[in-house]
Formats: structure tokens, C-alpha cells, sequence
């Protein structure tokens, strides 16, 4: 029989008495996605793998979250967006923690952000501010427990609290870059009805590694709701090559998650010394590890390898 990814949409001819009766996916040996055989149903998790459907319209929303904090997430969000800034796409980066972190590490002091928006106290216009060329934020910080508190006395449609408010303004951006809090409250539920992929990034260390399984569990239970959102990609954080278990686990998650995985962002210490100057990484050390890194990223998710070069 003849198969067709429905990922890449190459074709596959198969000989369907060799395929064992209790395998239920093949995996594309040209994108290295899997893919469900016809009439065997799965009876596991959803396919996290899975990208967003062709016909997504309006911006790539894109979430970066895993529920272990001191991953490099916000970094990872900030220098996402600002990337994809510098690459010429719009981009507005939302932040839903309250530690509002993003506003700090890019500089900027703003005065209302994303709990305005969704208490509809301020416009859109008011509340997200210009960090910089082609990059808007919508801050985060302590107000938001305060929206946490108003989707939990919803007694319907409190998950779509998030979505409501950004719906509206998303079509002007190219992206929407949204950075969770570590753990598990009821804004990143929110954050996973509203974006279609899941950056995750994942310090090369054992006890993340445990973290990634444990998120992966609750993507599948958005799933069973929402079967728009996908993990799409997962990127190993703080890689030292001098640390051999830094390289176990590495290979450790190659081998489940191959087809998932970016180049790694290494251990760099510019990375942790940019926030306290208010800039990116880009703009701290654009000759740095670090720097290069994030580039290499902004081209992955992009899809062109010809960007930031």
C-alpha cells in the first residue's frame, strides 16, 4: 500500500503484511515525523509531535513554557522575540508570569501591561508597549495573581480568558511570543488554549529531564480538549560540552524526541549578564556563544537558515 505523510507529504509504498498488527505509527523517513496507519486506531496520548494545521491564519503563536523553573525560559522567550525582531517580523512577546522578568531584561519600566488588557481597564493601544523596532510587549508582573483569582471564579470559559483578550490585536503581529511561569496555574492552562506550538527549553540536567516528562503529560490533557496546540520544538539549554552528563542527557532526548530537537544554546556567561544591562543578547554580545545560538534559533523557527547571517 501507499502511505503519505501528512506532515511533509511524501509518499511511502509498504508491503502491509510485513507491518506487525500491534504497530500503530510509522515514522516518515523524510521528516522523521510519525504519523497514525490507516485503521489502526491509537489508543495512547495524543500525538504531541504533530505540527498546527496548514490552514492556521494570523500569526505563528508560540508558546515557550515547561513547568521546572531555571531552564533559561525567559531568556529564551526574550531573545526569541527579539530575534525574530531584528529579523523583520513583527512580534509581540507576552509575558504571563508574575515575576514580570521580561520587561526587566529588556529595559523597560512599563506602567500597565496584560492585566489591563484583560480587565479591559486600558485598550490595546495602551497597554502594550514598544520595546523595540518591530518588537511590542505586554508585561506581566504581581498584578496578574489578580487575574488568576478571575478565571477561577468563571464558572465557564475561564481557560479562554487569555485568548479573549489577544484575539483582537493579534492580527498585527507575525508572531506572538508567550513566556509562562515555571509550575502549573491556571494562566499556563490558558496560555496552552491559546498558542498552536510549544517551545520548550530543557537545561541539560536529570532533573529536567524528569520536568520535560511531567509537562508532556499535561499537554496531553490539553490535548483531550484542544487538539490544536503541539509541542514543535525542544531546546536543550545551558550545554557544556565539559560535562559529560550534559552530553548523556543530550543524547538521551535525541533519541526520544529526535525529530523535536534544536541545536542547543551553550553554557555562556554573557547570557547572564545581559538583563542587568537592560539588552538582549544580540545587543550585549552579538559576537557571543550565546548570541550565535539564539540566531541558530530564530532560523529554526523561522524555517530560514539565510536569517541573521
Amino acid at each position: 500500500m501507499v502511505l503519505t505523510c501528512p506532515h511533509c507529504k511524501k509518499q511511502h509504498n509498504i508491503d502491509e503484511k510485513l507491518i506487525p498488527p500491534n504497530i500503530k505509527k510509522a515514522r516518515c523517513k523524510y521528516c522523521g515525523n510519525q504519523f497514525l496507519l490507516p485503521g489502526r486506531q491509537d489508543t495512547e496520548a495524543p500525538d504531541l509531535t504533530a505540527p498546527p494545521p496548514p490552514e492556521q491564519k494570523g500569526p505563528r503563536r508560540i508558546g515557550i513554557s515547561i513547568s521546572k523553573g531555571g531552564v533559561g525560559k525567559t531568556t529564551t522567550a526574550v531573545n526569541l522575540a527579539a530575534g525574530l525582531a531584528f529579523a523583520g517580523f513583527k512580534v509581540l512577546l507576552v509575558d504571563t508570569d508574575t515575576q514580570g522578568q521580561d520587561s526587566f531584561m529588556l529595559g523597560i519600566k512599563p506602567k500597565a501591561g496584560l492585566t489591563e488588557l484583560v480587565t479591559e481597564e486600558l485598550t490595546a493601544n495602551e497597554a502594550v508597549v514598544k520595546a523595540r523596532e518591530r518588537l511590542w510587549l505586554l508585561s506581566g508582573g504581581k498584578s496578574l495573581a489578580g487575574i488568576k483569582r478571575l478565571i477561577d471564579r468563571k464558572d465557564f470559559g475561564g481557560e479562554m480568558t487569555l485568548s479573549d483578550a489577544l484575539k483582537p490585536i493579534e492580527d498585527q503581529y507575525d508572531y506572538v511570543i508567550v513566556d509562562t511561569s515555571p509550575g502549573w496555574d491556571p494562566l499556563t492552562v490558558n496560555v496552552l488554549f491559546y498558542v498552536n506550538e510549544v517551545l520548550t527549553p530543557v537545561s541539560l540536567e536529570v532533573m529536567t529531564l524528569q520536568g520535560l516528562l511531567e509537562f508532556l503529560k499535561s499537554i496531553a490533557t490539553i490535548q483531550k480538549h484542544r487538539k490544536d496546540v503541539a509541542l514543535r520544538y525542544i531546546l536543550p539549554t545551558f550545554m557544556d560540552k565539559r560535562v559529560k552528563q550534559s552530553i548523556g542527557i543530550m543524547e538521551k532526548i535525541k533519541e526520544l524526541y529526535g525529530p523535536l530537537l534544536c541545536s542547543p544554546v551553550r553554557y555562556n556567561v554573557r547570557l547572564s549578564e545581559a538583563p542587568a544591562y537592560g539588552q538582549t543578547i544580540f545587543e550585549f554580545a552579538p559576537g557571543s556563544p550565546g548570541a550565535e545560538d539564539y540566531r541558530e534559533l530564530v532560523r529554526k523557527v523561522a524555517g530560514n537558515p539565510k536569517l541573521l547571517r
